[in-house]
């Protein structure tokens, strides 16, 4: 009898767990995916309604190293001094986020990163001094003279807000100002809610920008040994790890934050992308930059973590000679374009003439390539996405002033 009790109640039992089961199974996900208790305590109840509103935002969120050291909602989103906060269901955050809330944090990384090209300089390129206070220009200025302190960009003036807007800027901003006065945005590089070390290291990551005719990097570093190791190594590389910590061992072959950002085997980490490099690539003619020297040396220990100082220094030498010849070209197609300005043969607007779309395309687009790819390891792109274009458009501008002469009976 006793025996018959107890299957009973283990039945009974079993049946209501069963029973319970499927009708919680029946239930909205927005009922049955609550919030835990930690999660409450660690994100101000922000998880109770995202997890129905946004659950993408919250699984990155959970996924993150800012969750795993208890970096809350309300520690990211709460306004800087400078910013205009809204009540958000009782909590009181900023409209939006900036480097600013980052640098709460990751001082010295901001830091760096403001005095890079990516700050105020990409910023400018596009817009110029728009929005920009003065002090803020003088510090741009006080890093990168003439790259701040300019007029807007007058191509894209002639394209338009929609192409300045959706275009140019999807890709500037990431230097654009901020209203609590900082610059730039972190989470161009590092994702919104997943604050990603390992994103941030990805070539794809740098490739939504450093990509197309005028800056061609991500096609030449996936044409690279470089790019081609990389691929068929991704699966046992760490891309996670602790930038103070990391090593050859975690990342054995490079991507784009290896040679320009990273702290590989002890080396120092920097957010300035500038620190590693010799001279300006992507004017017309490439002079080198204030810090070249250091620069170089600066890029040529990483290149040692892998390669032998005499491979290093044959690569930089024949770098130099494309460099070199493609000013050279560049030089001379200057000139041809300047005789025709000093003639009165072309007007004072900017691209209203064919030629000068002919001339732009040559220094901006494939001057640029030759000279990447020198330097970048793509074959390729010093060859026929460069210099042959170059030979090509030479060709052609000469043609296309000839004729101007002759028009004007010059």
């Amino acid at each position: 009898m006793q025996f018959k009790s107890v299957f009973i109640a283990v039945f009974l039992g079993t049946a209501l767990l069963v029973s319970a089961l499927l009708v919680n199974s029946k239930r909205p996900s927005a009922d049955t995916d609550r919030a835990t208790v930690a999660h409450v305590r660690a994100t101000g109840k922000c998880v109770e309604c995202h997890r129905a509103s946004t659950p993408a935002v919250i699984a990155e969120y959970e996924t993150s190293a800012h969750a795993s050291k208890g970096v809350t909602c309300l520690d990211c989103h709460q306004a800087n001094q400078g910013q205009e906060p809204y009540d958000h269901n009782g909590f009181s955050l900023a409209k939006s986020l900036s480097a600013g809330s980052c640098a709460r944090c990751h001082k010295a990384e901001y830091d760096q990163f403001a005095r890079s090209r990516h700050a105020l300089p990409a910023y400018a390129a596009v817009r110029g001094t728009e929005g920009l206070t003065r002090e803020q220009i003088q510090e741009g200025e006080s890093h990168h003279a003439g790259a701040v302190d300019r007029a807007p960009n007058q191509l894209v003036l002639l394209e338009g807000a929609g192409a300045m807007t959706k275009g140019c800027m999807g890709c500037h901003n990431i230097g654009a100002p901020n209203s609590d006065g900082s610059i730039g945005s972190c989470t161009a590089c590092h994702g919104r809610h997943m604050a990603s070390v390992a994103l941030a290291r990805e070539p794809n990551t740098c490739g939504q920008c450093h990509m197309g005719p005028d800056h061609s990097q991500m096609e030449i570093y996936t044409e690279s040994k470089h790019g081609v190791l990389y691929h068929s190594r991704r699966a046992q590389m760490n891309l996670a790890a602790d930038p103070k910590k990391l090593t050859t061992k975690d990342m054995p072959v490079p991507t784009c934050a290896t040679c320009h950002m990273s702290g590989i085997d002890g080396r120092k980490v920097t957010h300035d992308t500038t620190e590693r490099l010799t001279h300006w690539l992507f004017a017309p003619i490439s002079k080198k930059r204030p810090g070249a020297r250091q620069g170089e040396i600066e890029m040529k220990e990483t290149c040692k973590k892998c390669h032998a100082t005499r491979t290093v220094d044959r690569f930089y030498s024949e770098a130099a000679v494309v460099l070199k010849s493609t000013n050279d070209k560049v030089a001379k197609a200057a000139a041809l374009m300047k005789g025709l300005r000093d003639e009165g043969l072309l007007t004072k607007e900017p691209f209203d003439e064919e030629i000068e779309f002919v001339y732009f395309d040559f220094w901006h687009y494939y001057g640029h390539t030759a000279k990447h790819g020198a330097y970048m390891g793509g074959a390729d792109f010093v060859q026929w996405h460069g210099n042959y274009e170059l030979l090509k458009l030479q060709v052609e501008l000469e043609k296309m002033a000839k004729e101007l002469r002759k028009n004007h009976g010059k």
